[in-house]
């Protein structure tokens, strides 16, 4: 996927946080192309609804505060591609190799969503809720990898493990 320059800046935000871009792409699900509409929320624009797609806008929307949105892309992808996503986690007994990685879209992505779903709460002060997809994410997902833009893959479950332990410690202080 070729990020637009809002992306790239994201990103090298997310750098200095520690943090990188999304993951490869795959082929899509069906889907609507928008949420439903509410007086809260926004219609959101799924584009082709592929995880990387929606992972990529919500990179987007972390990078812009926009949590309201963040949550719809994360949301979309985890519902469209979170049982795809716990098969290939099944089939793997460690995280696949970087010349395989890209097989594994949706881990990758789905893994990569409950990492943003976590890193948004945790920047508006819902511990309990970061905690929650931190958790998920470090026991269910944890092969999954997400491309750095500068030319690797790291682990969101290992950043969200990071991130368990200093919630819980800051918690029992």
């Amino acid at each position: 996927m070729k990020c637009p320059a809002s992306l790239v800046r994201l990103f090298l935000a997310a750098m200095a946080l520690g943090l990188a871009g999304s993951s490869q792409a795959q082929t899509p699900a069906p889907a609507t192309n928008s949420a439903p509409a509410s007086a809260a929320a926004p219609t959101l624009d799924f584009g082709d609804s592929k995880s990387s797609t929606l992972t990529g806008k919500a990179w987007g929307a972390l990078g812009s505060k926009d949590y309201v949105s963040l949550k719809g892309y994360t949301e979309k992808c985890i519902e469209l591609y979170k049982a795809q996503a716990i098969t290939q986690q099944a089939s793997l007994k460690e995280a696949a190799p970087a010349d395989k990685a890209n097989e594994y879209w949706a881990l990758n992505d789905v893994g990569t969503c409950y990492f943003l779903q976590g890193k948004a709460l945790d920047d508006q002060g819902d511990k309990k809720g970061a905690l929650a997809a931190y958790k998920f994410l470090a026991e269910n997902l944890s092969f999954a990898q997400c491309w750095d833009t500068n030319g690797w893959f790291w682990k969101p479950a290992d950043a969200a493990r990071k991130r368990l332990v200093e919630i819980q410690f800051d918690a029992a202080q």
